[in-house]
């Protein structure tokens, strides 16, 4: 049983963890390993609780190694400030935008960020930039994102400049959403379908997709009220 760690030992555990740090630490100064960084900055963040060497590793692996999921992350550092570094729209908005161009682990989520971004037009120059937000959302919806494919469906209802209404596409979106198990896009999609927007009136789709909007929302309260317990 020789190597094994006894997890009821605080010193022998306190030596695990402070040689797990040294190890990401030379995996990721020392061999210059984009995953080693990533496991250094989850070390320092989740383990030791630092956040201002977390954004300084995130930075780097950001700026040096191009790593996604570090772009990701230092991104929702600068949204809020988190970590001492500046809390700034706009850098959060180019580190999402790194982040959804690498195909990485966080790249979908990234994409839905730079949409939500440009869209909210306080992270770019020139106020809400629709036709980007529409072009992110697509990629992020094209990588089963729900949230994403339910929004391009409301942008498509509403329409702005940019980006015209467009009734039967808005329904294709708020059907995926609602596929991915989006409670509105089901919803409005129901509505759709009842109202003949985008397409026939069809009221038996219309109530299957309502009696799905409701079975996702019991889902949603049971999950809620489990993780109370």
């Amino acid at each position: 049983m020789a190597g094994l760690i006894n997890f009821e030992d605080e010193k022998e555990v306190k030596q695990f963890l402070d040689n797990l740090g040294v190890e990401y630490s030379y995996q990721c100064y020392r061999e210059k390993d984009p995953e080693g960084c990533q496991r250094l900055a989850d070390y320092l963040e989740g383990v030791k609780k630092n956040y201002e060497s977390t954004a300084q590793v995130l930075k780097h692996n950001c700026e040096k190694n191009g790593h996604g999921e570090s772009c990701y992350k230092l991104g929702a550092y600068h949204v809020t400030g988190k970590g001492g570094v500046a809390e700034c729209l706009k850098t959060a908005y180019s580190c999402f935008m790194k982040a959804c161009n690498t195909n990485g682990k966080k790249s979908v989520d990234a994409c839905h960020n730079v949409a939500l971004l440009a869209h909210d037009g306080r992270a770019i120059e020139g106020g809400t930039d629709a036709l980007t937000a529409r072009r992110y959302y697509e990629k992020a919806c094209d990588g089963g994102f729900a949230p994403s494919c339910f929004n391009l469906s409301a942008l498509l209802i509403q329409g702005s400049q940019g980006v015209d209404k467009n009734m039967s596409l808005a329904l294709k979106y708020a059907l995926r959403s609602c596929e991915l198990g989006h409670v509105w896009g089901c919803s409005n999609a129901s509505r759709m379908y009842k109202l003949g927007d985008g397409t026939e009136k069809d009221d038996q789709k219309a109530e299957e997709l309502k009696n799905r909007a409701k079975e996702l929302h019991g889902q949603q309260k049971e999950r809620q009220l489990k993780f109370g317990e």
